[in-house]
């Protein structure tokens, strides 16, 4: 004699219901007024940019015409000098500058340190002298740029800074 066939369960994956069990539908839950009441959130509004004001900074403007004049005795090429003072919280002026050669531009941060500490001005932070095509001279109130001429082009700071008044350089 054959072992009776077992019944097969249904499995709820497959839609059925298991062997024995009856499915309840949940009620929603009740809302319940008072502290943990549940609240839709509001939309955040995001918050509002207001210009800064325009500081007059005397030194960092004498600064940067000193760091810009070095540049143009050492024979850097385009120099720009931007006023950012109420568009940039980290600067208030900001020289770009670029050289032929990778040299070139370490030969110019150089040049412009050594200008400067004289005058009692500490680079804060100096990156891309070792080799690279950018070169980045932070004294706080003022931010050097020295590129590479084919890299200038690519990162284009004078046309993110468009909006920002342009100093001449003497």
């Amino acid at each position: 004699m054959a072992p009776p066939k077992k019944k097969k369960k249904a499995s709820p994956s497959r839609g059925g219901k298991p062997a024995g069990k009856k499915f309840k539908l949940k009620k929603p839950a009740r809302k319940v007024a008072g502290p943990k009441a549940h609240k839709p959130k509001r939309a955040r509004k995001a918050p509002q940019r207001t210009a800064q004001p325009v500081v007059d900074n005397p030194e960092g403007l004498k600064l940067a015409r000193e760091a810009a004049n070095e540049v143009v005795e050492k024979k850097g090429l385009d120099v720009t000098l931007i006023d950012v003072r109420g568009k940039a919280s980290y600067a208030d002026y900001i020289v770009i500058a670029s050289a032929d050669s990778d040299r070139g531009l370490s030969s110019l941060a150089e040049s412009i340190e050594a200008r400067l500490k004289p005058q009692g001005h500490q680079v804060v932070s100096r990156e891309g002298t070792d080799g690279g095509q950018w070169v980045l001279l932070d004294y706080s109130d003022v931010v050097i740029h020295l590129f590479h001429v084919d890299v200038r082009g690519f990162y284009d700071l004078e046309g993110l800074w468009a909006d920002a008044p342009r100093l001449t350089v003497s």
